[in-house]
């Protein structure tokens, strides 16, 4: 019996028909795969029309993302291959993808490397040219040994979304229209642009940071098989560089030492204290180098208010997305403190938000940020930016959410379990201290967390009437 997977190259639509030929149970050794040369000498009923005689099978759990991979690759035995190991995984072989010794499974993996190479090379080497005649229309030619397009093609969605793009191969294109990929035909070299203006500045720059000290030819043509040059703007420079690369070598050897260049630090902002009104505030604190935060942060994130505010609601720092778009409150802490404002009927618009301390401090794992609380010197760095605030503001209530924050306006010895919920005196205004939306969305069960938003909510009520 024959099986045909259409597009030869999904892994999805091999999964349907080899779980609808396991349910029937047709061995491996009565089933050919399009593509084989066999094939086309098999006729016969269709994989549908046969009868389900038991569940479907059971395999090893990365099964079906090999099965991805291994689909792209060109090799005419590959959906067999793969047929025969779900046979033996479901029929009492369990994780036999771990035998490493095994012939089915060294040569299913020889064929995952093939294609995860392919798709690293077509990652690397695909060049972009821009369309004559249309302004951010780029196309690339690419000549993948596998059938990988499918599999690429959102690496460079995610890349480049912001342009319009195609990548043509001979047996498939796929185009970047903006807001999905939509796939088309395989077309021929001359359909895309030979050259643009762009490729002058990238040979320019390509030759600049070519390094001589570390050419090593045999593991670049490894690396970069010449099969791809043609596609390289680059390479054109190459036998100059490699030419020329002995006597630079030669050259910076010879060269006299010197001294490391060290970073050129930036001016010192302008002291808080002589800095008059809000937006001059605003433009002095983001060169602000008074502590360490600010090298890996993002931004300074300042206030964001009306300037005839009459409450002043301070935090205590700024967290990921606030670093990143630059404004206080706006990512899960803030969406609290919004949901908590609304039931009160008091609109954000009204408020001046801020923190004591201007900078994201943050601690890196993997991919993310995590939040990480800020040292009194910190908040002793950042107190005159806050202080400067205030003045400009001369707000009737001053409200602290958390326990850096109600250090930073009543003091070191403010405790704030001890003082949240009521009034306290402060120069000129009133001061309120609760805690922050973030403690609460840190409780552990949604009892606590309801319980602790409750007691955030009454000790917001306060501000009632003191917010128009």
């Amino acid at each position: 019996m024959q099986a045909v997977v259409d597009p030869p190259w999904d892994g999805d639509a091999w999964r349907t028909l080899a779980r609808q030929a396991w349910c029937a149970g047709l061995a491996p050794e009565h089933l050919v795969w399009d593509g084989d040369p066999q094939a086309m000498l098999v006729a016969g009923p269709s994989l549908q029309a046969l009868p389900a005689t038991r569940p479907p099978p059971r395999v090893d759990a990365d099964f079906p993302a090999l099965v991805s991979t291994v689909a792209c690759h060109t090799d005419p035995q590959r959906f067999a291959l793969l047929y025969r190991l779900l046979w033996r995984m479901a029929s009492g072989e369990p994780r036999l993808l771990e035998r490493a010794s095994d012939p089915d499974v060294q040569r299913v993996r020889m064929l995952e490397k093939a294609v995860r190479r392919d798709s690293h090379k077509m990652k690397a080497f695909v060049r972009f040219r821009e369309v004559p005649g249309q302004d951010d229309h780029y196309i690339a030619w690419f000549e993948p040994a596998h059938r990988i397009l499918d599999r690429v093609a959102p690496f460079f969605a995610r890349r480049f979304a912001g342009m319009h793009w195609a990548i043509l191969t001979p047996y498939r294109s796929v185009a970047w229209v903006g807001e999905a990929l939509v796939y088309g035909p395989g077309a021929t070299r001359g359909d895309a642009p030979s050259d643009d203006a762009q490729e002058a500045l990238w040979r320019t720059y390509y030759a600049h940071i070519f390094n001589p000290a570390r050419l090593n030819p045999t593991m670049m043509r490894s690396e970069m098989p010449q099969k791809y040059w043609k596609g390289l703007p680059e390479v054109a420079l190459l036998p100059t560089l490699l030419r020329e690369a002995g006597p630079r070598v030669q050259a910076m050897a010879e060269r006299a030492p010197e001294l490391p260049r060290r970073r050129i630090p930036l001016p010192a902002p302008e002291p808080a204290s002589t800095v008059q009104g809000l937006d001059a505030l605003r433009e002095a604190a983001a060169a602000c180098r008074g502590c360490p935060l600010w090298e890996p942060a993002t931004r300074t994130v300042f206030g964001e208010g009306p300037h005839d505010a009459r409450v002043v609601v301070v935090g205590e720092q700024p967290g990921d997305e606030e670093d990143l778009s630059g404004r206080p409150f706006v990512g899960p802490a803030g969406r609290l403190l919004d949901r908590a404002l609304a039931e009160l009927g008091i609109a954000r618009e009204r408020l001046w938000l801020t923190n004591a301390v201007k900078h994201f401090r943050f601690e890196p794992r993997g991919k993310r940020r995590l939040h990480r609380n800020p040292e009194v010197s910190h908040v002793r760095a950042c107190r005159p930016w806050l202080q400067q605030e205030l003045a400009a503001l001369q707000p009737e209530v001053v409200v602290c959410l958390g326990a850096t924050a109600a250090q930073a306006v009543f003091g070191g010895g403010f405790r704030l379990m001890e003082g949240r919920g009521r009034w306290h005196a402060l120069e000129g205004a009133r001061g309120l201290a609760t805690v922050h939306p973030a403690w609460v969305l840190r409780q552990g069960d949604a009892a606590s967390r309801d319980l602790a938003y409750a007691g955030f909510v009454d000790d917001l009520r306060l501000l009632v009437d003191h917010v128009g």
